[in-house]
């Protein structure tokens, strides 16, 4: 369907494809993994054509077609969401047009040739599509994908520029599925949608009749959809059979053999250099000697290797806490007309590890923020504990961070007076070189950004820390360090996230925010997610 042949492509002085190959096939289920800035986006931009390499080839057969949902930056409005859905299904004859060329195309493959039978399988697909394009299949699939992705029948007749950012990410997701192109090119789809429009959405892309392509940070999501990873790293590309645990293993296992090897032929070369050092005098061993030094001259040194960089995160120690963190009685919230909380009653107590969670637009970062203190509630009262210290991620934090600033002076300032807290020392553990503190933060990545406002949080010492989003960016890697450094954290946690992944080892307790109110479940999300899809089943 599609091949790379000896790809290569630079920036300046940076290679970021060294003669790459690989081969996309018709039914491929593809997860794409790399530390941030190895290329991922690239990579994506090199098969939609948007970027030519400096050498090497991308072929691709003429009847495939290719979607791509971005992470940020599509928004739609003027037409009602059923409308700009059926857009989707504009291309119909085109689509008898694809078949129509496709089917001529057949009569020049080798019938014996894999390509040939792939050619055939995406005729029967085009000619189903076709098939659904009929008004009463158009419209069951299009209430099947959209609510699928979390809408109500009411939000199909609304418009679409009623609809805020991330659910305009929805849009355009639920868009792609209905257009079912040959390859669907997702990055990070998951980072937009609840966990369970996360779950349906696993679901619905297994039995997809394409090839997949995703780049996702999110183990499970991972785990669930891909059959082959593709690991982008130190310029090359590295093919693995099986889905992302899979990957992680076989990875161990060569690496782990290679340092076998390694430490096998240093003490073998030791071994011949310790033969010529004792026979080096001796004539009758001028031969033998000869002939060693030529050996160990030819030999090829087994390389393991080389590890990116990893960061070391940990929270400061917490100081003492009292049994109660913060306590919520009767609390109302509104943002003009719309109503987020009517009577909230919640209780965290010491030690308590939350994750919150919900559907877009239950109030999960709001809640967030009235726990933190940093968002006034109209009716109610938030009593807090009288030695609870708050540390507070923001969501939108990372957004926030002074483009004035450099990355020091952003993380300096964050600084209590009077503390013995190192923001160079918290950097430098975040991967921040010293030329890197220097550089402003309007010029920083995502996760660079993610990183700096971590890094401020370490300025605060804190019995209770809050966390929104805090993997939104972060490489798989790194979110793992992260979760290690909550792990061993002493203090209270409260999470709200859809990593579910990042989410099951670190806390005990599910609060589940909903338009109607709030409850508090124990277990990990993965059992949240059984008990839910057990009372829907039920009801």
């Amino acid at each position: 369907m599609i091949t790379l042949r000896d790809v290569s492509l630079s920036y300046g002085d940076k290679a970021l494809f060294q003669e790459i190959r690989a081969t996309f096939g018709a039914r491929d289920r593809i997860g794409l993994v790399g530390v941030n800035g190895s290329g991922k986006s690239t990579l994506v931009r090199l098969l939609l054509g948007e970027v030519e390499p400096d050498e090497g080839q991308v072929e691709r057969s003429p009847y495939v077609s290719l979607g791509y949902l971005p992470q940020d930056g599509i928004a739609v409005r003027g037409q009602t969401l059923r409308a700009e859905a059926e857009s989707a299904f504009a291309d119909t004859l085109e689509l008898q047009a694809r078949i129509d060329e496709a089917s001529e195309k057949m009569y020049e493959l080798d019938p014996e040739e894999e390509a040939y039978y792939e050619l055939i399988d995406q005729i029967g697909e085009w000619e189903q599509q076709l098939e659904e394009h009929e008004p009463e299949k158009m419209r069951s699939r299009i209430e099947r994908v959209f609510l699928g992705l979390g809408f109500s029948l009411e939000d199909l007749e609304r418009d679409c520029g009623e609809f805020s950012g991330g659910w305009q990410m929805r849009i355009a997701l639920g868009k792609l599925l209905l257009q079912t192109p040959s390859l669907l090119l997702l990055d990070e789809p998951t980072n937009h949608l609840d966990i369970v429009s996360q779950h349906w959405l696993e679901g619905y892309l297994r039995g997809y009749h394409g090839a997949l392509l995703i780049i996702s940070h999110d183990r499970a999501f991972l785990n669930a959809v891909t059959n082959r990873t593709f690991e982008l790293k130190f310029g090359n590309l590295n093919a693995f059979s099986g889905n992302f645990d899979h990957y992680r293993k076989t990875k161990a296992e060569q690496i782990e053999a290679q340092r076998r090897k390694a430490e096998h032929q240093k003490k073998e070369i030791a071994r011949q250099k310790e033969l010529i050092q004792r026979f080096r005098g001796n004539q009758k061993k001028a031969g033998m000697v000869q002939s060693r030094m030529k050996q160990l001259a030819k030999t090829e040194i087994v390389e393991v290797e080389r590890e990116e960089k990893r960061i070391f995160f940990r929270f400061p120690p917490p100081p003492p806490a009292s049994q109660k963190v913060v306590e919520l009685h009767g609390v109302h919230k509104s943002y003009g007309d719309l109503q987020v909380f009517r009577g909230l009653d919640l209780r965290i107590d010491k030690g308590d590890r939350i994750a919150v969670v919900g559907v877009n637009g239950a109030g999960k970062s709001t809640l967030a923020r009235i726990l933190a203190g940093v968002e006034p509630i109209d009716a109610g009262t938030r009593d807090v504990g009288v030695q609870t210290v708050f540390g507070y991620f923001a969501q939108q934090q990372a957004e926030e961070l002074d483009p004035g600033k450099t990355v020091f002076e952003e993380v300096e300032a964050a600084c209590p007076s009077g503390g013995d807290s190192n923001p160079k020392a918290a950097l430098g553990a975040l991967l921040f070189s010293k030329e890197d503190q220097k550089k402003l933060t309007s010029v920083l990545s995502g996760g660079e950004r993610n990183r700096v406002a971590l890094a401020k949080m370490l300025m605060h010492p804190a019995n209770c820390i809050l966390l929104d989003e805090p993997t939104n960016h972060l490489d798989l890697r790194s979110k793992e360090v992260l979760q290690e450094a909550i792990r061993e954290f002493a203090g209270t946690v409260i999470l709200v996230s859809h990593d579910r992944d990042f989410l099951d080892p670190v806390v005990d307790k599910v609060l589940e925010v909903r338009p109607d109110g709030a409850r508090m479940l124990t277990g990990n999300v993965s059992e949240y997610i059984r008990r839910v899809l057990e009372e829907e089943q039920a009801a």
